[in-house]
């Protein structure tokens, strides 16, 4: 963990609240919006009956659903990833573009799914541009070649006079997309994944497509396939051999990960549980230092950045029917339904993103609707799930540097396995501009409220602007559509202000953002 964090063998304060030292000259790296991105898959009712639902009463004349656009538009979403995935490598492109009565109905073997493709590409760049997102867009290296990676560019970013960007002209699409962001393929590491293959041919096969792309559009971004997840036995090996092919060509590289509240992964202990982020915080300093070492293997002047374009909670509806769609349309997959611990997790890992934004450049909060995801629709309207609230402060309220604060003192407890935690993890923002700071707490102690002494370095905190917390008795708590607001935020206690202290209270089980003007 960066030492900024927190000392653990730092005296404790005389009242025993944790202290921070906050200057907002100490800044680490600005945080980039593409952070707190999402994911949309053709897996689910994430597509059709999420975003996209043409027979339901609340769909505008293109199909969308316009309850989910608004929210969607109001949270603010800055770059969702499309169209997958495991689904990405098994997808034809051209299947989903042109008149829908032409368009085929294909067997999605990733999840044994039938796709109608009536919602392909020009879609989804609709879709985008009412919501006001950005298109994450992935390429099938599964199945798919460079050339057909190289010719989807085409479709997209050419204005006209060549043969993809004249076919985009001919369905009724005359200006060009102008997509900067591009992943190469998805989990190529995992024997699950479509067109699976070993590193070294992966490797040379993101090359090939890299160069093509850029062929065609120089000015894009892309990201390489890492591993899917520090489990894997090729992890970190996978990364180093891919990068040795294809480093010069690429920008990023990925990392995935997923975590629960099982008995192999946390015996069932909330308390290991709320500490899961910090094995993020690892994963991706490890992934970072392979990034380096193969910089410096090729004495690069280029410094790759991270793109965590997969990340959440799962692992209830990870397994039998939750994943296999029966070849019918729009199935019920992984819809799993959060609860309150999932959501301060939730938090905690939105804190590792922020921490690491000097590298973590982008990242995907997998999925957005329906699958595995913070909003959950019906034919009647939607709700927020718990997960849905952590996610929308990060949109909201994380906003310019992340700083380098020092922690002393606070508390810590055994996990098994991850030795002493923290029960606080705090990461605070400062935006120059504004001149608001932001602080975001997450509380890992289970039955005991914490305190912290903010103690301000130069400018003090003029006043306090927001103070939320997200709480409950009930760690199990759930919202649905009867009870969509059993889990929801609420007022946090302001604590005591003086010209260079303020002491902020901390609940038991809680996620807290605070922010200030100065």
């Amino acid at each position: 963990m960066p030492a900024a964090l927190w000392s653990q063998s730092a005296p404790a304060s005389p009242s025993g609240a944790a202290r921070v030292y906050l200057d907002t000259r100490r800044r680490i790296a600005p945080v980039e919006q593409n952070l707190f991105g999402s994911f949309l898959e053709h897996l689910g009712r994430a597509i059709y009956e999420g975003i996209y639902d043409p027979g339901s009463k609340l769909s505008d004349g293109d199909g969308f659903r316009k309850d989910v656009m608004s929210l969607v538009r109001q949270m603010g979403v800055p770059i969702i990833r499309y169209p997958g995935g495991n689904f990405v490598s098994g997808y034809n492109w051209l299947d989903g573009v042109g008149p829908k009565q032409d368009r085929p109905k294909v067997l999605d073997k990733a999840w044994n799914t039938l796709n109608t493709n009536q919602f392909g590409t020009n879609e989804f760049m609709a879709w985008s541009r009412e919501t006001g997102t950005k298109p994450l867009m992935g390429l099938n290296l599964g199945t798919g070649t460079a050339e057909d990676a190289a010719a989807l560019v085409e479709y997209c970013n050419v204005g006209q006079g060549t043969r993809w960007s004249d076919l985009r002209r001919k369905h009724g699409i005359a200006q060009p997309y102008d997509v900067k962001n591009w992943c190469l393929g998805n989990e190529m590491d995992g024997p699950w994944q479509i067109g699976h293959m070993t590193s070294t041919e992966y490797g040379y096969k993101a090359a090939d497509a890299a160069r093509q792309m850029r062929a065609v559009d120089p000015t894009l971004k892309l990201i390489a396939c890492g591993s899917s997840g520090p489990t894997m036995p090729t992890y970190l090996e996978w990364d180093r051999e891919v990068l040795e092919q294809c480093y010069d060509y690429v920008d990023a590289l990925s990392l995935h990960r997923y975590v629960g509240n099982t008995p192999e992964e946390t015996g069932n202990d909330s308390g290991k549980y709320l500490a899961l982020n910090l094995t993020m915080d690892r994963q991706i300093e490890e992934t970072l230092a392979v990034c380096d070492m193969v910089q410096g293997h090729k004495r690069s002047p280029k410094k790759l950045w991270l793109s965590f374009d997969e990340w959440n909670v799962w692992y209830r509806a990870r397994s039998g029917d939750a994943m296999d769609g029966h070849r019918h349309e729009a199935p019920h997959l992984l819809e799993e339904i959060y609860n309150l611990e999932d959501a301060l997790l939730v938090g905690g890992i939105i804190n590792t993103l922020i921490r690491h934004a000097d590298r973590v450049k982008l990242a995907c909060l997998a999925q957005l609707i329906n699958v595995i995801a913070p909003i959950m629709t019906n034919g009647n309207g939607l709700f927020q799930q718990t997960i849905f609230h952590p996610y929308n402060w990060a949109l909201q309220y994380a906003r310019g540097s992340v700083l380098d604060m020092l922690v002393e003192g606070g508390s810590t407890y055994e996990a098994a396995g991850m030795g002493q935690v923290p029960h606080l993890d705090i990461t605070g923002l400062f935006h120059p501009e504004s001149g608001k700071i932001t602080l975001f707490v997450l509380n890992r102690d289970l039955s005991k409220s914490h305190q912290i002494e903010m103690n301000w370095q130069g400018d003090s905190a003029a006043h306090l602007l927001t103070a939320l917390v997200l709480t409950g008795d009930d760690l199990k708590a759930v919202n649905s559509f009867d009870a969509p607001n059993r889990v929801a935020p609420q007022a946090a206690a302001n604590g005591s202000n003086a010209t260079a202290r303020t002491t902020l209270e901390l609940p038991p089980r809680s996620y807290s953002v605070f922010q200030w003007a100065t």
